[in-house]
């Protein structure tokens, strides 16, 4: 089953009403942005969680981006695990499956170097999910600018050495490499039942991601085809109109469908 739908769910007051118009658009998924900071309670989540649940929508967390988990600064690690597990608290009263984040930079340390910083974080932070007996995964999401950790093998290889889990952005990927093959980058997560994927246009210069845009007739057609058959795949619409671009990839889905 493949379900599509928006980044942004709105605040507490309009979130329920918003799953509604969701659901009667054909909407079965949604990412609640906590881009700033987590701005629900966890009432508000649970309520929200149980209208989401018997609508049949998926919902799913992006985590603040102000996140750094390789940061030179150790209350700046900690304050990036802070607001990661404060996302893992209110996705648990949600019914949330996945908290979606970008892991953090280079900076001045090495890719190796890098790389372990951040499965050391999240390692750490794996283990107060597991203290507090939160239903919800982390997933380290692909990133779009060179100088940020986030290379699709990067990520690949963070899921393989702590068992978090992963969020395949495709519009990242191809500001970051300046060229994707969809089949390529799916085979290295073959073995896996589910899919978290995020989507829309991007623009971009030499040193990565840009802006995002609205999604590329074209170009979703070909990210759609290139899809296996035989998974449980949640597609995130990050343009600036997610929900009417979530609206117009359901539909050219539903064409495709329909050659087969």
């Amino acid at each position: 089953m493949i379900r599509i739908g928006p980044a942004g769910l709105g605040g507490a007051k309009e979130a329920i009403v918003n799953l509604q118009h969701y659901h009667e658009l054909g909407i079965r998924a949604c990412e609640v942005a906590f881009t700033y900071g987590v701005y629900l309670k966890e009432k508000d989540a649970t309520e929200i969680g149980k209208k989401a649940k018997e609508l049949d929508i998926k919902l799913s967390i992006h985590a603040p981006y102000w996140i750094n988990l390789n940061s030179q600064e150790k209350k700046k690690v900690e304050e990036s695990k802070r607001r990661i597990l404060e996302c893992c608290k209110i996705g648990h009263a949600l019914k949330a499956y996945l908290v979606v984040f970008h892991p953090g930079y280079y900076g001045k340390t090495s890719k190796e170097e890098t790389f372990e910083n951040i499965k050391k974080a999240i390692l750490e932070i794996k283990k107060e999910i597991k203290k507090n007996r939160w239903k919800i995964n982390i997933a380290a999401e692909t990133t779009g600018k060179i100088n940020v950790f986030g290379s699709v093998d990067e990520i690949r290889k963070l899921v393989d050495e702590t068992s978090c889990y992963f969020c395949i952005d495709f519009a990242h990927i191809l500001a970051r490499e300046k060229h994707i093959e969809y089949n390529k980058v799916l085979k290295k997560f073959s073995g896996f039942r589910e899919l978290h994927i995020h989507f829309s246009g991007i623009e971009y210069g030499e040193k990565g991601e840009r802006r995002h845009l609205p999604i590329d007739k074209r170009e979703t057609k070909k990210m759609l085809e290139s899809l296996p058959k035989n998974k449980e795949i949640v597609i995130i619409n990050e343009s600036p109109k997610p929900v009417e671009d979530s609206v117009k990839m359901l539909s050219l889905m539903k064409s495709l469908t329909k050659r087969v």
